[in-house]
């Protein structure tokens, strides 16, 4: 099995965390159970300290797995696994060690769906870096993000699927197209996750 390797990273973490409050959302994450490889965008890999080669060409869903914080790692596991028996939205905050070394908290919203007899079959969502919110209320704990059932949510959870979908139509323009509103998506429940906060602690 692959092992997460400290990168040689040309950019100074300063450059690294610019880079990354320029962009609200990271990227997105896709994995096939059939041949257990997780890809991901080249920020997501650098976020979760992973080779962003290794990573496009695809990498055991354990490698990322085990990249997060030791504290939220089987909290996220049961997410995970309550996402693939219910066949429920997956979303949850929790800490990886990018490759600048920080601790940095992420926004994880997917879906893994299964077979006809119940076994994990694919996963894809996006993934969205908070840790400057999180820097700013200075909140050390993290936790799940409970389910809402809203038009937004929703809207997230039908565009991962179809994204899964045109993957496996091999359609690039529309690939694009889905990637695009992944991302838009993703920005927009970063900022309703603000605002729930910002509300909680008034």
């Amino acid at each position: 099995m692959p092992k997460n390797k400290t990168l040689s990273v040309r950019t100074s973490p300063e450059a690294f965390q610019t880079a990354l409050d320029a962009m609200d959302v990271i990227g997105r994450w896709e994995w096939d159970a059939t041949t257990d490889l997780a890809r991901v965008d080249a920020f997501v890999a650098l976020v979760f300290n992973v080779d962003p080669e290794d990573a496009k060409s695809g990498l055991p869903l354990s490698c990322f797995i085990d990249s997060i914080h030791a504290d939220d790692r089987e909290r996220v596991r049961a997410l995970i696994n309550r996402s693939t028996r219910d066949g429920s939205p997956f979303l949850a905050e929790y800490r990886v060690i990018s490759v600048d070394g920080r601790t940095r908290w992420v926004l994880d919203r997917g879906r893994f769906t299964t077979d006809r007899v119940g076994r994990r079959w694919k996963g894809a969502g996006i993934l969205v870096d908070i840790t400057q919110m999180r820097m700013t209320e200075d909140t050390c704990r993290g936790f799940g993000v409970e389910n809402e059932d809203n038009a937004l949510d929703r809207a997230a959870e039908h565009t991962i699927a179809a994204q899964q979908a045109i993957v496996e139509m091999q359609d690039p323009r529309l690939k694009g197209c889905a990637d695009a509103l992944l991302l838009e998506l993703g920005r927009r429940l970063a900022q309703k996750d603000i605002r729930s906060r910002r509300g909680r602690m008034n």
